[in-house]
């Protein structure tokens, strides 16, 4: 694809920056949120300007072959359609970045992680996988992100292996993790930062791993700890200004909105390579018609706590896109401009549905995304799409897998009752007849809210899980359960996440999901692990749940309306969809991504059976979220 032509106007105007650098005399910021100026050094050796080009991606998941998606695209007819478009996918990643670098000088790659878990790869491998993947870009640097702990620092130790069996030994980057010496990680294969050199000068890359999330979240050994980010931030960027290093890049996996705000606290930054929130950033403009919402500018433009230009920037997700940011440094190392492209990576193949379009509309396609300046036709590199071949090959067998049995069929209901869905299960009378389903809802969909509800004590001692009756797509009859079955259960693009909910807030969520229900959205009906409750659609909105009790080691108690609860959901109806229009005002600090893909949440719930030749049963009826159902007549 031809390079794009607006980057002019992403950059900083020579105007704007002088400007910032006479505010900057002013200083500002909280003085106690990290260390103060690092301190002043002798100009480096050879002091003259210097531009560099950052290639970077950031939480790809194990995510390594490429996906689908419908673009809003311009059709011959002149209007834009849905269109069907293979994109992602770390072959094309690695064809962009070489691409990319081939056409530019003084290139430093960097991965912001989150490099594994969300799909079979790593269950397959263990994140050999995504190794492999990423030992076919090279990069100059890795950070750890929450996700690299979830199978705590010993396999986390093997993933590092991994990735340092090739001839790349990419640096793994944490400044803010410390490791106890029971640690595999002990020995010190994590760095706080690493330093590149380009035109004879030199480049520090910092990694930040995000503090509370990890360890709240994911699995890293009980000795291990991880200071604040920006006081660990702030001591490193100190310490090699000290050297003469006054380049500054922080590779961090703290989130976008964490990112903004730690420019902000920081003394001596110049560019902010991000990660965690899975955030697409670049022109609004562009983007939306395209059916794509950015969340902000790429790069987006700040000051650090002197009032210096940094520039921070996103790469989305899944290996869906490769950010290109050029930045310019003057010869005492400030950033006096920067600009860049979110390149999101497709193939060449166009449909409606499973229908090819005309040779008419793919041409008209193309030119399209040739004049957007984000859509990048990429070709996946053939030698990263032969190494991934035979884990393709051990994936689709891995698919085929039996996990389980069960021993009765598992049936799919929405809304228990007779009458608002009583014809969902494929398995016929034999599930749409049976009378627990009716009294209680489906057999599956408790099966799905338990297993959430299981990782998020796992993961941070959740107390309730929230699941909407239609995420849960098919039944699972007697026999066996595989790996594919799972998936196929639970189908689509959700993660875990956390919300510090009180009592209250629990029963008003519960309460939306009955509402949509009774406006006939039948998808919203609620399941839930560890919570339970009598229905009646009879009564008032907000008064048609009765009975909440919550479990505990001693038994049921009623639901406190006070207390906060942990509650474990899926992004989609923590962000207000399908009527769970309560839960989208619990933000910030009560939010958490944990970032587990839900398919596998389910998968690993069945792993964790007891016994060598497992049973998926369906749960005691105490158990059921809902103990009774009263229909409106």
């Amino acid at each position: 694809m031809a390079r794009q032509t607006t980057r002019k106007a992403g950059g900083y105007s020579l105007v704007l920056f002088s400007t910032l650098f006479a505010l900057a005399a002013c200083g500002g910021g909280d003085d106690t949120t990290a260390s103060t100026q690092p301190p002043t050094t002798a100009q480096p050796a050879e002091a003259k300007p210097l531009s560099v080009t950052l290639l970077h991606v950031n939480d790809h998941h194990s995510h390594l072959d490429p996906e689908s998606v419908k673009l809003n695209l311009m059709t011959a007819a002149g209007k834009r359609e849905a269109i069907d478009v293979e994109y992602g996918g770390f072959a094309r990643v690695t064809s962009a970045i070489q691409s990319l670098a081939s056409a530019s000088r003084n290139v430093v790659k960097i991965h912001a992680g989150d490099a594994v878990t969300g799909d079979l790869y790593f269950n397959l491998s263990n994140g050999k996988a995504d190794a492999e993947m990423m030992n076919t870009v090279c990069f100059d640097s890795f950070t750890l992100g929450n996700h690299e702990f979830d199978n705590t620092d010993s396999g986390l130790k093997t993933f590092i292996d991994y990735l340092h069996a090739g001839n790349c030994k990419t640096p793994v980057l944490s400044a803010n993790a410390k490791f106890a010496a029971t640690s595999a990680l002990a020995a010190g294969p994590v760095k706080a930062s690493t330093v590149v050199e380009r035109d004879g000068q030199k480049i520090a890359i910092i990694g930040l791993t995000i503090a509370d999330k990890t360890k709240n979240s994911s699995r890293p050994d009980a000795g291990t700890t991880f200071a604040n980010e920006a006081v660990a931030a702030q001591a490193e960027i100190n310490r090699l200004r000290a050297q003469g290093i006054n380049k500054i890049v922080i590779a961090s996996h703290v989130g976008y909105t964490g990112e903004l705000a730690l420019a902000k606290q920081l003394s001596g930054v110049d560019v902010i390579v991000g990660a965690d929130s899975h955030s697409l950033l670049g022109p609004k403009a562009t983007m939306q018609p395209l059916g794509l919402t950015p969340e902000g500018d790429y790069p987006t433009r700040t000051t650090d706590k002197d009032g210096k230009p940094v520039c921070v920037v996103q790469a989305w997700q899944y290996s869906y896109v490769v950010g290109e940011l050029k930045v310019d440094f003057d010869k005492n190392g400030d950033v006096v401009n920067c600009q860049g492209t979110p390149h999101v990576l497709i193939g060449d193949t166009f449909k409606r549905g499973t229908v090819a379009v005309s040779d008419a509309d793919a041409a008209a396609i193309r030119q399209d995304i040739a004049a957007s300046g984000v859509l990048r036709v990429t070709t996946p590199d053939a030698a990263a799409a032969a190494k991934l071949a035979s884990y393709k090959a051990d994936k689709d067998a891995l698919g085929k897998k039996v996990v389980a049995t069960a021993p009765t069929n598992l049936c799919l209901r929405r809304v228990p009752g007779t009458k608002r869905d009583a014809t969902r299960s494929t398995l016929g009378d034999v599930c749409n007849k049976d009378a627990d389903v009716i009294a209680h809802g489906g057999d599956v969909q408790q099966l799905v809210a338990q297993a959430f509800l299981e990782r998020g004590k796992a993961f941070f001692n959740a107390d309730i899980s929230i699941q909407n009756g239609g995420g849960v797509r098919v039944d699972l009859p007697a026999g066996n359960v595989t790996v594919g079955g799972i998936y196929s259960v639970l189908p689509f693009k959700n993660t875990l996440v956390q919300l510090k909910m009180t009592g209250a807030e629990v029963k008003a969520t519960l309460e939306d999901a009955i509402a949509s229900v009774v406006a006939n959205n039948t998808g919203s009906y609620p399941y839930t692990g560890g919570l339970r409750w009598k229905v009646d659609l009879n009564q008032a909105a907000g008064a048609r749940l009765s009975q909440l009790e919550v479990k505990t080691t001693s038994g049921y108690v009623p639901l406190d309306l006070a207390k906060t609860y942990s509650v474990v959901t899926i992004n989609f109806l923590a962000d207000g969809q399908d009527g769970y229009t309560t839960m989208k005002s619990v933000t910030g600090a009560r939010r958490t991504e944990v970032g587990l893909d839900y398919a596998e949440a389910f998968l690993t719930y069945v792993d964790g059976l007891p016994g060598t030749t497992k049973q998926l049963n369906k749960l005691p009826v105490a158990d059921y979220s809902t103990q009774s159902y009263i229909d409106t007549p």
